[in-house]
């Protein structure tokens, strides 16, 4: 790889199948053309380029579409290229910008996996964005250090379940770009992504740097080490909740048994039923609401992002969409 290389560091693509689709989320951007690229080095070719214009930034998105476009050409891959307004779902919805834009996407991604019967879909989101996921949901009083998953089963507002794959967060993006240079690889630029007006611009931009600066040390490798070792803590929580048979046949929660639980199992068992349940990042205010519904003198319903409802029934919580 003309001296830059990640040996050790993706560990994923030495064991994904050849054989099978996969869908590729691609912005144009280092991260994504550089995944784009290892992906095609590695031998899988049965790749579908799946692109979103969001429908924010003019005459740049459309030629960031059709650099996509060329560029999956020249690799002879399939490319879907998608348009959304976000802004008018942040008006509909009452969303913020980066849950709109995100949402969006779901909703395109779920669209390219009905039309080529596939649902997994391969991210190019790398360890300084998991740092920044890892910051930003400590300070939304997430459950500890809590990042993306290298591999996460999504359902969207359609009903869609997806599979998505993050083979990249084990590797900085300064070494992503130091490998596309170095293979003379072009990309193009999101000038927006320099300025402060979104949250993880400016976690990027100021707070990451001058917690650097504080500390003394590297602030995004120690939060991307910290959610590693939360995943060890999330399966030991798994391992317990197993022996505590909190679910029933049908897989809702029962409240029985729920009530018998000291009260940290409780959330726990909560937040992983509600992501299993396709609320990727429950806060810990909805869990809070939630073990509300433990109380037979509470409202039996509870709102869920999405438009999903928790509800209490004969002694059992199930989701309901």
């Amino acid at each position: 790889m003309n001296g830059v290389t990640f040996a050790g560091k993706i560990p994923w693509l030495a064991g994904a199948s050849r054989r099978r689709r996969w869908l590729v989320g691609v912005s144009g951007g280092a991260d994504s053309i550089a995944l784009l690229h290892l992906l095609v080095a590695a031998g899988l070719r049965k790749l579908v380029v799946c692109h979103l214009d969001h429908g924010l930034r003019g005459r740049a998105a459309a030629a960031d579409a059709r650099f996509v476009r060329r560029v999956a050409g020249k690799l002879g891959l399939e490319c879907e290229l998608g348009q959304a307004d976000v802004r008018a779902r942040m008006a509909a919805c009452g969303e913020s910008l980066e849950t709109a834009a995100r949402n969006a996407r779901h909703a395109f991604f779920g669209e390219c996996a009905r039309k080529h019967r596939c649902r997994r879909i391969l991210l190019a989101h790398h360890a300084d964005d998991q740092a920044e996921t890892v910051l930003w949901n400590l300070l939304r009083g997430s459950h500890g250090l809590k990042g993306m998953r290298e591999e996460q089963r999504l359902v969207t507002e359609s009903g869609v379940v997806l599979e998505l794959v993050r083979p990249l967060l084990g590797v900085r993006r300064a070494e992503l770009v130091a490998w596309l240079e170095s293979h003379g690889y072009r990309w193009r630029e999101d000038a927006s992504n320099a300025e402060p007006i979104a949250v993880r611009n400016r976690l990027r931009n100021e707070a990451l740097p001058l917690l650097a600066e504080i500390s003394g040390r590297d602030a995004t490798l120690a939060l991307v080490r910290g959610a590693a070792d939360r995943e060890d803590l999330e399966a030991l929580e798994a391992w317990a909740l197993e022996r505590a048979k909190v679910l029933d046949p049908q897989g809702r929660l029962h409240l029985p048994v729920l009530r018998a639980l000291p009260v940290a199992l409780q959330r726990i068992a909560l937040r992983k039923f509600l992501q299993a349940g396709g609320i990727a990042s429950p806060e810990r205010d909805l869990i809070e609401r939630g073990l509300g519904l433990l109380e037979v003198k509470n409202p039996a319903v509870v709102n869920l992002p999405g438009g999903g409802k928790l509800r209490r029934r004969e002694g059992r919580l199930s989701i309901e969409r």
